[in-house]
């Protein structure tokens, strides 16, 4: 759950970036960096923490060029160290390349060993540095076509960018796993393209949404515009269920949904399939903020029952889930959120979550609702339990650690002392997501002229790998993460 950004074209390039990145910060928190170039050489700046700490305008100015490519970075492959943030900048026989990554490569290992084998020399402990390695050994002449063959030769999730001296290439993996979106915005009567994860971060450029980066798509901008193909093997997209559920801002736009709207239908279909036990006393809906307030409010909506915010969220305190440390982890509950006794006390309390993972955090803040006065407490997650862990770029813990992969509902519910507990169905979240989808392209211009353009994506153009179990990129002995393999 990395974040990237590139511009091509605006004469405050590494300006432009620090915005998006900041727009991004909450795909990661860990480390950020940035590489613009005039079309002579690379510029690069680097550091660990976030993207508002890391640059001033003294650096920006260091950062020269119409064209940039930034990230925000928390590990899945290699740790938390300098040597492994991004975007990762190499000088070769062909000139400089840079390389911002959002993803994860299952078959890292393997390509490690082998491109070792043939003497690659690693630098840091990432997974993107094995694209660099497959880039330098390929033998086409050109670059698109050397990106182009190391990509065909990986295997997992990338929404990825390239600079040189003279271009910005974007692509993103056949299956779609992760997002990338395409914008532009007009500077002195000319098109400046740009490319990020979200479209929340062209929001506070001034640039406009044109489209998602289509699964499988190389994009090309220089000098002359942009061209685009499609050089890799065609798959069904697989775009993440989970980004919907929590990790994208609610502002954003994928794959035409809005997340905000996706989440209050997760809401509104959650209070049908998960009702409150009947009772007596007042009711209140509180949400855990801030990812699970808009299914809070299509739950509230849908139940007739009032929403409160009962739980008070500091500001001052990053999203704990992404986190590195174990020991933050479990501290940041108390630094991240307050009850709020005054809509809390003597009342039958709905907490809305957007998922449950280890159940410490959510144990805590039972704990906290109940110690503020709560009558009853009666827990609900707007997606369904977490099973599985994520092998393409999304930071969750061994089978192990997830407590759904071993206990009921009926045992966790005992272990946060909720009076009750209930999940969304996979079902549930599968047809909420794709019925947004459909008004969505409802309302597009292809739409108008083709009235199957807005038919729904088909149910088996998501990945719920981490609820399912059901990995869409097949893993094997020589290429799967080592902790997949002892999985029973």
């Amino acid at each position: 759950m990395c974040g990237v950004f590139g511009i091509f074209g605006h004469p405050e390039a590494a300006n432009m970036t620090y915005l998006g990145l900041h727009a991004l910060q909450h795909r990661g928190q860990e480390s950020c960096g940035i590489v613009s170039t005039e079309g002579e050489r690379l510029y690069s700046h680097r550091a660990m923490g976030r993207v508002q700490a890391a640059f001033d305008s003294a650096t920006l100015g260091t950062l020269r060029g119409d064209r940039a490519i930034g990230h925000v970075r928390y590990s899945t492959a290699g740790g938390s160290h300098l040597k492994n943030a991004q975007p990762i900048g190499v000088d070769w026989a062909r000139g400089s390349l840079a390389v911002a990554h959002n993803g994860n490569l299952t078959n890292f290992e393997s390509l490690r060993e082998r491109l070792e084998a043939r003497g690659s020399i690693f630098q840091t402990a990432s997974d993107t540095e094995s694209v660099v390695h497959l880039i330098a050994l390929s033998e086409s002449t050109d670059q698109e076509a050397r990106i182009a063959d190391a990509l065909r030769q990986v295997e997992g999730a990338y929404s990825i960018l390239f600079l040189d001296e003279r271009r910005l290439i974007a692509a993103r993996d056949p299956l779609g796993l992760r997002p990338l979106c395409l914008g532009v915005l007009q500077h002195e009567g000319r098109t400046v393209h740009v490319v990020a994860s979200e479209p929340n971060a062209f929001d506070l450029i001034g640039a406009r949404l044109v489209r998602d980066v289509a699964p499988g798509e190389l994009i090309v901008i220089d000098e002359s515009g942009l061209r685009s193909s499609f050089p890799f093997a065609p798959a069904v997209r697989k775009m993440c269920l989970f980004e919907y559920v929590y990790f994208a801002r609610p502002d954003s736009i994928l794959e035409g949904a809005s997340v905000y709207e996706v989440r209050k239908a997760l809401g509104r279909r959650l209070a049908d399939e998960a009702p409150l036990p009947p009772g007596d006393g007042d009711t209140v809906v509180v949400p855990v903020p801030d990812s699970g307030v808009p299914a809070a409010i299509g739950l509230a909506d849908r139940a007739r029952l009032p929403f409160e915010m009962g739980l008070i969220r500091s500001h001052y305190v990053g999203r704990t889930f992404i986190e590195p440390q174990q020991s933050i982890r479990h501290f940041g509950v108390r630094l991240k959120l307050n009850p709020n006794r005054a809509v809390i006390e003597g009342k039958r309390v709905i907490i809305v979550d957007d998922s449950i993972v280890r159940g410490t955090t959510s144990r805590k803040i039972v704990k906290m609702v109940r110690d503020a006065g709560a009558r009853e407490v009666h827990v609900r997650i707007s997606s369904p339990p977490t099973r599985w862990p994520c092998y393409y770029g999304i930071d969750t813990p061994t089978r192990a650690e997830l407590i759904a992969s071993t206990h009921d509902v009926s045992e966790i519910a005992r272990y946060l002392t909720a009076d009750s507990l209930g999940y969304l169905s996979l079902e549930g979240l599968v047809d909420a997501v794709r019925t947004v989808e459909a008004r969505a392209r409802a309302t597009t211009s292809a739409a108008a002229s083709d009235p199957s353009a807005a038919d729904a994506p088909a149910p088996d153009t998501y990945c719920h790998a981490c609820f399912s179990g059901n990995y869409p990129v097949p893993f094997s002995p020589a290429s799967g993460p080592r902790h997949l393999r002892m999985l029973p």
